[in-house]
């Protein structure tokens, strides 16, 4: 597999992982639903839901491989 192919391929996903955190970082925030874990309650990682820092990486990583993609080298 060459560099760039790996690279479409960790967007891809990093997309669908941007896709689906996003969806349960909206359902906690604004929907009020348990789709993650309630804001300060036990099971939160400084008083917010897993799913944010899930959103944070998987953006994360979706700009580090689009970043890759669009470099000359």
């Amino acid at each position: 597999m060459n560099t760039k192919r790996a690279l479409w391929s960790i967007l891809v996903i990093s997309l669908g992982g941007v896709a689906f955190s996003g969806v349960l970082t909206y359902r906690e925030l604004f929907r009020n639903s348990n789709a993650c874990t309630p804001l300060a309650q036990p099971g939160t990682l400084f008083g917010y839901p897993p799913c944010i820092y899930g959103l944070v990486m998987y953006a994360l990583v979706a700009v580090l491989a689009g970043w890759g993609l669009a470099s000359k080298r």
